[in-house]
């Protein structure tokens, strides 16, 4: 689709379905769209999410429809998700990262719920947490403040880590600002660090054998197009011989070393009720960013004895999660 195209019907369906008339429409179906990067990385997510959706009230078929979209890291895929969307006529928009919302944002007045937000307000979509104002809501999860904790859980794993890679796709911001402090962080601990950016799916192998042999570690900066291609990552990264700090467990059941982050099922339930106030009546601007307020550390012991290197009992017995 072209852009002007895109505007054309954005604009013109933005005047037809303000926020407050989709409020006031009492009695009828509601419908939610949700996009996403992949249906397999998602899937636990969203039935966590319409769980909780049927919980306060909402029963998928009677009282609300979810249409799902997977853009696999796409940004044309986005643009065209979102004007379906609208011509659509759905009540509120889930999703994840700030890229999307940006893109989403720019084109609708429809209610946006951000699933997983690394940093909304640097990236303009709100105001502030406390005071979101504009359309946009959801949970912020605390990045940049993540970074030191992921690196103290490496070098605990790996005393001699010295030479860290850090991967973004280096299509968007919000991964390269995340890159961006993780290099610098590393560098501040005494390590030596790398970002590896990459564009598509096809630079991901290409990426690997440039850094063969000249690093210890890889950082993995999520994101769509990151999620899209996990279990290419992780097996790459085995293949490569280099352990992986990550930020979900998806990927550490898919052969990764270890990660620290939020649950991203309980992410997507507290998304649940943000979409519940929304549908009666609430402006998404009224409705304060929260964040998660517990992390969890996840180890794949199968892959640590594949790399050779011995997870220490004391982090075993903090973990949250250890895949045997």
């Amino acid at each position: 689709m072209e852009r002007r195209e895109f505007i054309k019907i954005a604009c013109g369906l933005v005047g037809t379905w303000p926020i407050g008339a989709r409020a006031q429409r009492v009695g009828e179906l509601r419908r939610i769209g949700i996009l996403g990067a992949d249906a397999t990385v998602w899937s636990s997510w969203t039935a966590a999410f319409v769980t909780r959706l049927r919980e306060l009230g909402w029963t998928t078929g009677e009282t609300i429809n979810v249409d799902y979209r997977w853009a696999g890291g796409s940004s044309k895929r986005v643009s065209d998700f979102t004007a379906e969307f609208l011509q659509r006529q759905v009540d509120v928009i889930v999703t994840y990262g700030s890229a999307a919302a940006v893109v989403m944002q720019s084109a609708t007045t429809t209610p946006i719920v951000l699933a997983v937000a690394f940093d909304p307000v640097r990236a303009g979509l709100v105001a502030s947490l406390a005071r979101p104002g504009g359309n946009v809501t959801g949970i912020s999860i605390q990045q940049p403040e993540l970074i030191g904790k992921r690196l103290d859980l490496l070098r605990e794993v790996m005393p001699y880590l010295r030479r860290l890679v850090v991967m973004a796709n280096a299509g968007y911001a919000a991964p390269m600002l995340e890159a961006n402090e993780t290099k610098t962080t590393a560098q501040a601990l005494g390590l030596e660090a790398a970002k590896l950016e990459i564009w598509q799916s096809e630079d991901i192998a290409h990426a690997f054998e440039t850094i063969r042999g000249k690093a210890d570690a890889l950082y993995v900066v999520s994101d769509a197009l990151i999620a899209a291609n996990r279990t290419l990552i992780t097996t790459l990264a085995l293949s490569a011989r280099l352990p992986t700090m990550l930020s979900y467990s998806d990927y550490v059941a898919a052969g990764g070393l270890m990660s620290y982050g939020p649950n991203y099922a309980n992410l997507f339930r507290q998304a649940a009720d943000m979409v519940d106030k929304i549908l009666r009546g609430t402006n998404p601007g009224d409705i304060p960013v929260e964040q998660p307020s517990k992390f969890e550390l996840v180890i794949n012991l199968e892959t640590a004895k594949a790399l050779g290197i011995t997870v220490p009992d004391s982090l075993i017995a903090n973990a949250d999660k250890v895949i045997q």
